[in-house]
């Protein structure tokens, strides 16, 4: 089988031109995926291209986290409660110890509870209920 790299760089540049993360393209027997990961900007002094999404994380190329940090140990869903209506983990304002749930992270149906990493007062919440997560994301910070 032969692969057209034509279509592939097409549906390469469709991925930049209207800023998708993936397209499929089925022709008979034919089935081909393009994907591109989002990358996040480490370098502060780097240009930003037009592509570049700053309202996603605004935080992260403007202001300094200043605080300890809790992050997601697994890419999933980040949840504030046990189940829908349920109290909250955590309150901005509320004090917590080592080891207290701060959040859930659903991964393929499997509830993982996220424990803190140390005692302190909550700061900042940084995810909504129910926003996906990635593995290292900041979820919330203690002072």
């Amino acid at each position: 089988m032969k692969i057209d790299k034509k279509i592939i760089k097409e549906l390469s540049d469709y991925l930049n031109e209207f800023n998708l993360t993936e397209l499929e393209y089925t022709e008979k027997d034919t089935k081909i995926k393009v994907s591109k990961n989002n990358v996040s900007i480490s370098n502060q002094n780097a240009p930003l291209n037009a592509s570049s999404s700053i309202k996603n994380e605004p935080s992260s190329i403007t202001n300094k986290k200043s605080g300890l940090e809790v992050t997601s140990p697994i890419i999933g869903t980040a949840y504030h409660a046990p189940e829908p209506g349920a109290k909250k983990f955590v309150e901005v304002g509320k004090k917590i110890k080592k080891g207290d749930t701060v959040m859930i992270v659903e991964a393929m149906k499997t509830m993982n509870h996220v424990p803190s990493s140390s005692d302190g007062i909550v700061k900042e919440i940084c995810v909504e209920d129910g926003q996906p997560v990635e593995f290292g994301q900041t979820i919330i910070i203690l002072e």
